[in-house]
């Protein structure tokens, strides 16, 4: 698949620090690409060097077949975590200040601007100033700037900051749409559930460097337990314990005596899904038999702390 950005071997030190050592990241053109790292591993010194904000002490950074250059920050839109509006200037005339900035006209910014206030209902927030607006209500500003010059890249960081559940399902279904509609996105949080939710790929760094990358599903797969979650009806447990126990790793999670429903979670060790299944039926109604696929918050914590 094409890349609408390619990291290779990135390099960046702060002194004797290392911020990122030999970093290659590849993001799919058209994907929602998750990067993840606890604090301090090196996803903020990243993204700035995408933004171009800093440099990199060594590797390159390309965009969409093209070496990064200054021209590309028309091209890409940023929403950092620790957002960055002026205060005492009023919504509109900021909007449209920082707009021109991403080189769009001031009568393209007005229509589009004009778009998106009307879409998020704010259109009575234009003469007000930034320090008039709600946490919530300045991100929602802040989310407009950043999509507004509609870029080929967008990137977000823990986009989902300052809202209530309410406007991040807003934000969340807009970031979506725009996904749909072409736009590239990276997305960094340390929100697992809206990875789970909402990634096609992720990369997870720790410590400066990068421990996993790939398509989601594809990841999940290599971390595989090959422990299932399985329910039984019988009248008799002690034989299906008997049973099951020759061969597999047990563990119960529920046991309800009014109708003899037994939950495991069993661990198939050197055994197929198959000879578990043909035990159970053996031993009464199999009434769930699921595999445990894990998390991406099991293989984040997992992952880190291995």
């Amino acid at each position: 698949m094409q890349s609408i950005l390619t990291v290779d071997n990135v390099v960046k030190q702060y002194g004797d620090y290392t911020a990122l050592n030999a970093v290659s990241l590849s993001v799919p053109q058209g994907s929602i690409y998750g990067l993840l790292g606890p604090n301090g591993a090196g996803k903020t010194s990243l993204i700035r060097i995408i933004n171009q904000i800093t440099l990199p002490d060594s590797g390159s950074v390309v965009l969409d077949g093209e070496p990064l250059q200054p021209k590309h920050v028309h091209e890409i839109g940023y929403m950092p975590e620790e957002r960055g509006l002026y205060k005492t200037m009023k919504v509109g005339e900021q909007c449209l200040y920082l707009a021109q900035l991403k080189g769009m006209s001031k009568n393209d910014a007005k229509t589009q601007l004009k778009y998106w206030f009307e879409k998020f209902e704010i259109t009575s927030w234009w003469d007000k100033k930034i320090q008039e607006l709600s946490k919530g209500m300045a991100q929602k500003v802040q989310f407009i700037v950043t999509v507004l010059h509609q870029p080929k890249l967008l990137i977000l960081d823990e986009p989902f900051s300052g809202f209530d559940p309410v406007n991040a399902n807003l934000i969340k279904d807009e970031i979506i749409a725009l996904n749909r509609q072409g736009t590239s996105i990276i997305f960094s949080t340390h929100r697992m559930e809206s990875v789970e939710e909402m990634c096609d790929y992720i990369a997870l760094i720790h410590r400066s460097n990068k421990l996993i990358e790939g398509k989601l599903s594809e990841v999940k797969k290599q971390y595989r337990t090959h422990s299932y979650d399985v329910g039984i009806l019988t009248d008799n447990v002690e034989g299906v314990w008997h049973d099951l126990s020759q061969k597999f790793s047990l563990k119960t999670t529920d046991f309800k005596s009014l109708n003899q429903e037994l939950k495991l979670e069993i661990q198939l060790g050197n055994h197929s899904a198959n000879e578990l299944l043909h035990t159970l039926m053996q031993r009464g109604q199999v009434t769930h038999f699921a595999e445990k696929i894990p998390t991406v918050n099991d293989i984040f914590i997992q992952t880190v702390t291995d």
